[in-house]
């Protein structure tokens, strides 16, 4: 399996995961996100093909995701309640992200191996792309998780009992 067949199959998992996600969003604007994620992996997908096909490196417009996320972001309601069925999905985001960045690690280093110029920046900006989308995963998985990482302000009268927590210490 040459490095645009196992690129290509990287690009078709990441679809059918992120349409996945799409499907079990509760809330428009997750399900929005997972779906333009879904759209830049197949069109990816389609910049490989055309490589593997001998293609002189085709053109990539720029990915608008982030600039979109970051508006959903803010549109996205606040609280545990709101977010009570999306929390289920921790691992599924956590494991997005790990596929993400497994993708820019093999563009990044298929890239420093490439000699063609036009195909060296091809992979570096899909690289880059795939970069965006790690932060965005992440910043999902933050946006869900804060509820779990949350200190009442009361919590905090008490931190000198643990100030040794664990330690040996003689007072």
């Amino acid at each position: 399996m040459n490095v645009f067949d196992f690129a290509m199959k990287m690009e078709v998992d990441g679809k059918a995961y992120y349409e996945k996600l799409a499907k079990k969003a509760d809330l428009a604007g997750l399900k929005t996100i997972f779906s333009r994620l879904a759209e830049d992996e197949q069109k990816h997908y389609d910049i490989f093909q055309e490589l593997k096909a001998g293609a002189r490196a085709p053109a990539m417009p720029e990915t608008t995701i982030l600039n979109e996320a970051r508006n959903i972001f803010a549109e996205l309601p606040k609280g545990e309640a709101a977010l009570k069925n999306v929390a289920d999905d921790l691992e599924a985001y956590q494991h997005a992200m790990k596929l993400e960045t497994d993708s820019f690690r093999l563009y990044e280093d298929a890239a420093a191996k490439e000699k063609d110029p036009g195909v060296k920046a091809l992979l570096l900006k899909i690289a880059g792309e795939e970069h965006k989308h790690f932060n965005i995963l992440g910043n999902i998985f933050h946006f869900v998780n804060a509820p779990n990482q949350f200190l009442a302000w009361r919590e905090f009268s008490n931190l000198d009992e643990f100030h040794q927590f664990g330690r040996d210490v003689d007072r």
